[in-house]
């Protein structure tokens, strides 16, 4: 089977990699369609993020929605043709976690496309995958939404983690792919006013035509969050989706007292915090990380179409030009979303 395999960063490789046979309680899935994530364009450009990097070659991906083709014994959750958005989280369900109904902070945790264990874990950008049944999900949509139940899962919990959002008024900052859907589930939830800043024009013009009441260069209008910040804030909740110390210092000025800020982007270890600000504006920080209930929850949104992600869609590619996929995923001012088509 085709796979789509990163050896060295940039040495991005369509290797042909034996398929597996579903065991016990297991499926095989024949992907169709799988999403670049702003993971897999780090692991590509650099390698990694953080302290996690690639050292063996892995298959990437971990959005990702398919056709069932053979399942294992013990199998009841699907059948031979179901389409299923494959959920790339797989807890052990039996650490402490897992059994305080934590399930995203797994102490032994399998994620596709994940370079944190040692070996990888391989990813969804391949021809065909075996999961446990439980991650696979059906979805009797078009395959091409269905694979947007990953990235709206995390947002689903990110918006969780804010707490109630009907009446509110929010702040994104950070328009990519997180941070607009971000923004479309605060929409769904019934935020009253949502504004989203970004660094580009082109993700902010998207940003209005399917979330935001107003959009912010803040590279070309450095002054324009000002008269946010006016009377201690304006905003109830914001989600700080670019990982970047002034977008996080932004949005701790824009936020009223006793605000909530969740930080959905990851900016790495040494993201500077206005402390000072936060105390005295009695601000509650929360970070948010993956997803565990939401996943079902997201196939079901995107079932009945409650959040149209289409127009977040930029191009399906064929896998055989992967490279070209991920360079127009890497190019901000005219890709959102690229899906590879296997």
């Amino acid at each position: 089977m085709k796979a789509v395999v990163l050896h060295p960063p940039h040495e991005l490789r369509i290797d042909d990699l034996p398929p597996a046979e579903p065991g016990p309680h297991q499926v095989r899935v024949r992907i169709r369609n799988g999403g670049i994530c702003g993971s897999d364009l780090h692991y590509y450009h650099h390698g990694g993020f953080g302290t996690v990097r690639v050292r063996e070659p892995i298959v990437l991906g971990h959005e990702m929605a398919g056709i069932v083709e053979s399942i294992g014994a013990g199998v009841t959750r699907v059948t031979v043709g179901d389409r299923v958005a494959v959920n790339p989280s797989l807890p052990c369900n039996t650490c402490k976690y897992c059994l305080e109904g934590a399930q995203q902070h797994c102490l032994d945790m399998r994620f596709n496309g994940s370079a944190m264990r040692m070996p990888h874990i391989q990813g969804g950008f391949r021809e065909l995958l075996v999961c446990d049944q439980a991650q696979a999900v059906p979805a009797d949509m078009p395959l091409e939404r269905a694979a947007f139940a990953e990235p709206l899962s995390v947002c689903l919990h990110a918006i969780r983690q804010a707490g109630p959002i009907l009446g509110r008024r929010v702040l994104v900052t950070g328009a990519g792919p997180i941070g607009v859907l971000c923004a479309m589930v605060a929409r769904h939830a019934g935020a009253r006013e949502i504004v989203i800043t970004d660094l580009l024009d082109a993700p902010l013009a998207l940003s209005r035509k399917v979330a935001a009441d107003r959009t912010v260069n803040v590279a070309r209008d450095t002054t324009a969050m000002a008269d946010y910040a006016r009377d201690k804030g304006h905003f109830d909740v914001a989600f700080e989706a670019s990982g970047s110390a002034m977008a996080v210092s932004t949005a701790i000025a824009s936020l009223r007292p006793t605000g909530t800020l969740v930080q959905v982007g990851n900016g790495g270890a040494e993201t500077a915090i206005p402390l000072n600000t936060l105390l005295a504006k009695e601000i509650t920080l929360r970070g948010t990380f993956r997803f565990h209930a939401e996943f079902a929850m997201a196939v079901e949104l995107l079932a009945r179409n409650a959040i149209d992600v289409a127009p977040l869609l930029t191009e399906i590619i064929p896998v055989d030009d992967a490279i070209r996929a991920f360079d127009l995923a890497t190019d901000r001012q005219r890709a959102m979303k690229v899906q590879i088509a296997l």
